[in-house]
């Protein structure tokens, strides 16, 4: 990606981690380890601290869309 990924970039965040764990069904991942996932994506560059539970929801539920999809 040419961008860096923020907790607002739902869609693109669900993305990566989909292509990053293909294997891993997202509905299964707490929150907790969704956090250090995010945090994690090379990409990733917004404050680890800026994250709620909102913005992992819509995380998850995104990712959960790409998953299905595949």
């Amino acid at each position: 990606m040419a961008f860096d990924l923020t907790w607002d970039r739902a869609e693109d965040i669900a993305i990566e981690l989909a292509e990053k764990y293909p294997e891993l069904d997202p509905l299964t991942v707490r929150f907790t380890d969704l956090h250090q996932y995010v945090t994690g994506l090379p990409n990733f560059k917004d404050d680890p601290m800026k994250s709620n539970e909102a913005k992992l929801e819509a995380i998850q539920m995104a990712w959960h869309e790409e998953y299905q999809e595949r």
